[in-house]
């Protein structure tokens, strides 16, 4: 009888071991979360739907009578769905990576990932695969859904191919620059902030490459190359020209290639030195570097060491808890009793501030409570502040008639980009502010002082908004601006200012409830930020559906109504399921509905209706997610036992 040593569980499978541990125990224990099949089912449907509704127009509004319409039709719905789908993979996959990275850290447990014997390579390609898996699959599952658009013609399946291979690559360098923000990084909100100003920087800047090549005034030969390198280097240009067909070659292209496959490579190499320098730094970078303690100066000033007292020395209480008796050293080495110096020994060195009556405002506002590094965020929204600033100022200078024709004033436009990166880095901030004091066990302190519930919540959300001051204060100036060189009327910069503000107060509070409501840090990000790209990304897609196939909202009220009651039921499902109450189903199951009838008032130029409708809808989700979090807070918490349990 032969002895056979039994193997370790990651020996299974040789070939899964080129990954590394970390990914082969996601991919173990993934499947057993219901989460995981739920993700990939809700993008699928809501694919799904979107194409439904599409068809549901184009039957309403017209006659399908050839095989060319079909064509027609399978074209204009992968050219929409394509987009979409990167504009979901993108956001999702470097947020979610970079919030994996650091719930590592807030938890520890990096530190003993970088005492095992796993090399460098395994860690960081083991995460970062560990943490994409869950995009990996809902691509995978949305692959047949856009087949069925080849299927009704007008589509090839090179397209198909090139369409998914742009998306899986974007998705790769997204979650590489998170995952090497994060290893860099040691706050989580800084990891998260960093990576979506960095992912703003990337498009915006092609953009306005993009925007230069159709500029009149610029040679042929610097145009094309300007619009061809603008799609190599930037995914949305990427995707859209593989969504188009073929039809022929420009004269960049015909130099250097076809642009989907260009940026194929831009991705790769990109992914691969991305992942490169965080191999070679991760063990520099982590642990921190950074000196915990204090300076040998500042020891020598407010540090105090007492030799032990013999037993037969009595201590003798002093003033306010002071004790006399101290050790003075004397000048030829020795030391002598002196009891006429007082020592507290409860205090501790450095100069002593005053708290506020609220401590928890005090911390966020008085002390480094985000790290001291956090002002590279700002630094980096003020650049791309002045980025947008600078292209109002410049668009404010077109004719008038530009601004008639268009629903938009261009003048205006910059404004979209600048607002969603302040929604997300806001939200960002709110939901880190809770999910940072639960993983360092700091949250379970909190609750066992007396500071109420309103301390905590109010605290926190005058943090946020102080901390953020710059995200919600700049895009009111430049609505300003618009209003005094006469872009925007009195009346709407009124109803827009206060929108805002409105919106402002829902995303903070949102990011609040997400935290309370989840105990995992990266499902608490993910459905708070991803209920944001839901509201923005469902909103720019029905417009772009809309447009596309009907000009008459009575066709399309109709097949919309079941998208929006289903992105109402999901929108309870994620928010209102885990502390359900009737505020909470009146709040967020009619919210799609309402913010449609918002945007097709906007289309019809009827402000004061959307102003009304955003105003009360946002309004009252705010108060229907405050008031549970302020007077049932311990259940939320944790630090009572609900009643139903």
């Amino acid at each position: 009888m032969s002895f056979c040593p039994k193997r370790h569980p990651f020996q299974q499978n040789e070939a899964v071991l080129l990954i590394g541990p970390v990914f082969t125990r996601e991919a173990i224990t993934a499947p057993r979360k219901l989460r995981f099949y739920i993700f990939r089912t809700v993008f699928v449907a809501a694919l799904f739907g979107l194409m439904l509704t599409s068809w549901q127009i184009l039957v309403g509004s017209q006659q399908v009578t050839s095989p060319g319409d079909l064509a027609r039709f399978g074209a204009a719905v992968f050219q929409i769905l394509a987009p979409l789908q990167v504009a979901v993979a993108l956001p999702f996959s470097a947020l979610l990576t970079a919030a994996a990275v650091a719930q590592e850290k807030d938890r520890r447990t990096l530190v003993l990932l970088l005492m095992t014997n796993l090399s460098n390579t395994e860690i960081v390609l083991g995460k970062l695969l560990a943490s994409m898996l869950t995009v990996f699959v809902v691509l995978a599952a949305a692959f047949p859904l856009f087949v069925i658009s080849a299927a009704l013609g007008g589509v090839s399946y090179l397209q198909i191919v090139q369409v998914f291979a742009v998306t899986v690559v974007s998705a790769l360098v997204a979650g590489s620059l998170g995952s090497t923000i994060a290893l860099w990084r040691e706050k989580t909100f800084q990891s998260l902030a960093l990576t979506a100003l960095a992912i703003v920087l990337w498009l915006v800047g092609w953009e306005i490459v993009a925007v230069v090549a159709k500029s009149p005034g610029v040679s042929p030969t610097l145009a094309n190359a300007c619009g061809y390198w603008a799609m190599v280097m930037n995914p949305w240009q990427a995707v859209q020209a593989a969504a188009q067909p073929a039809l022929e070659m420009t004269s960049a292209e015909g130099i250097f290639g076809s642009a989907p496959n260009s940026f194929f490579m831009a991705a790769v190499c990109g992914t691969i030195l991305l992942n490169l320098l965080a191999i070679v730094m991760v063990r520099r970078w982590n642990p921190s570097r950074q000196v915990g303690s204090q300076s040998a100066e500042q020891r020598e000033a407010t540090s105090i060491f007492l030799p032990e007292l013999p037993d037969s020395t009595e201590k003798q209480p002093g003033q306010d808890g002071k004790f006399l008796g101290a050790a003075v050293p004397t000048a030829n080495g020795g030391s002598q009793r002196d009891k006429r110096v007082p020592i507290d020994v409860h205090s501790a060195g450095g100069r002593v501030r005053t708290v506020w009556d609220n401590p928890i405002l005090w911390r966020e506002v008085r002390t480094w409570a985000y790290g001291k590094k956090i002002l590279v965020v700002h630094l980096t929204y003020w650049i791309i502040f002045a980025v947008c600033a600078a292209t109002v100022v410049n668009m404010t200078s077109q004719s008038e008639a530009a601004a008639e024709r268009s629903v938009i004033p261009p003048a205006a436009v910059p404004l979209i980009p600048l607002l969603v990166v302040s929604f997300i880095l806001l939200n960002a901030l709110a939901v880190t502010s809770l999910t940072n004091e639960r993983d360092g066990r700091a949250l379970d302190l909190l609750l066992v002082t007396d500071l109420s519930a309103q301390e905590i919540i109010f605290g926190k959300i005058g943090g946020v908004f102080y901390n953020a001051k710059e995200m919600v204060l700049l895009p009111l100036c430049l609505c300003d601006y618009l209003w005094f060189v006469g872009s925007i009327s009195t009346e709407n910069v009124i109803f827009l200012v206060l929108g805002l503000a409105a919106m402002y107060a829902f995303v903070a509070t949102l990011g609040l409830h997400a935290g309370m409501s989840y105990a995992n840090s990266r499902t608490a990000i993910a459905t708070s930020i991803g209920t944001l790209l839901f509201l923005f990304l469902g909103v720019a897609t029905c417009m772009r559906i809309m447009l596309a196939f009907s000009a008459s909202f009575e066709n399309q009220l109709g097949p919309f109504l079941g998208v929006v009651c289903g992105g109402g039921v999901a929108l309870y499902a994620a928010l209102g399921l885990r502390n359900p109450s009737r505020a909470m189903g009146w709040a967020f199951i009619p919210a799609p509905f309402l913010t449609f009838f918002a945007m097709t008032s906007f289309l019809m130029q009827d402000y004061g209706t959307v102003f009304l409708v955003t105003t009360v809808t946002y309004g009252f989700a705010t108060a229907a997610m405050l008031v549970p979090a302020v007077s049932e807070f311990d259940i939320a918490t944790g630090r009572t036992v609900s009643r139903e349990e």
